[in-house]
């Protein structure tokens, strides 16, 4: 069943942005797309390294994959 939409989660982009991405390419805008996943995940891993040092790498991308895909019990010593 579907959710309604909820207006007051609903961002309004910058006009000036818009006429930005309108230049761009379809194949463009999928890279820029993709360049900030992985920055996202660069700065998570780093977050995550910095509270969990004993972490190994395959639960700092188990903890990433899971808080990408909407995960509620992210693991962390406080709120972060």
């Amino acid at each position: 069943m579907m959710q309604p939409i909820d207006p007051s989660r609903i961002e309004v982009p910058d006009q000036a942005i818009v006429e930005i991405l309108r230049t761009k390419t379809p194949a463009e805008r999928l890279a820029m797309v993709f360049a900030a996943n992985r920055t996202m995940r660069l700065r998570l891993a780093g977050h995550l390294r910095t509270y969990h040092p004993d972490w190994t790498d395959d639960e700092i991308q188990r903890e990433i994959a899971k808080r990408m895909l909407g995960g509620s019990a992210a693991i962390s010593p406080q709120s972060d």
